[in-house]
Formats: structure tokens, sequence, C-alpha cells
């Protein structure tokens, strides 16, 4: 019998578990077109969730990440 792969399991309402579902959330209103656009909104989705006081007061219109 084949071993079976590994599966890693994402604990439940762990950083990544919950980081996940907010870019699944935000995913589906924004446009993620490439593979950068879609690890750089997962990688915000998961510094906010683990840095909740991390976040900027006031204007959010300047937090998009400059393009290249």
């Amino acid at each position: 019998m084949a071993d079976a792969a590994p599966v890693a399991h994402i604990g439940e309402n762990s950083p990544e578990q919950v980081a996940y579902k907010l870019f699944q959330t935000i995913a589906a209103y924004e446009a993620c077109k490439t593979r950068e656009a879609i690890l750089d909104l997962y990688s915000e989705c998961l510094l906010a969730v683990r840095n909740p006081a991390g976040r900027l007061k006031g204007n959010h219109d300047n937090l998009a990440p400059p393009r290249r």
C-alpha cells in the first residue's frame, strides 16, 4: 500500500486559518489576478490578524503596497 501524502491541518481559529478566511472574504470583492497580488493579500491578512494593534489609524487609502 502506498504511503499517504502528509496533510497539514490548520488549527481552528489559528492566526493562519483566520487570515485565510479574511483573505477569502476580501478576494471575493477584489480582482487578485496575479500570484503576486494573491500572496500580497494573504500576507496583509496574516499581518493584520497577528498584529491588530499595528494598523494605522485614520485614512487607509495609502495602505496598498507600492506597485513595481
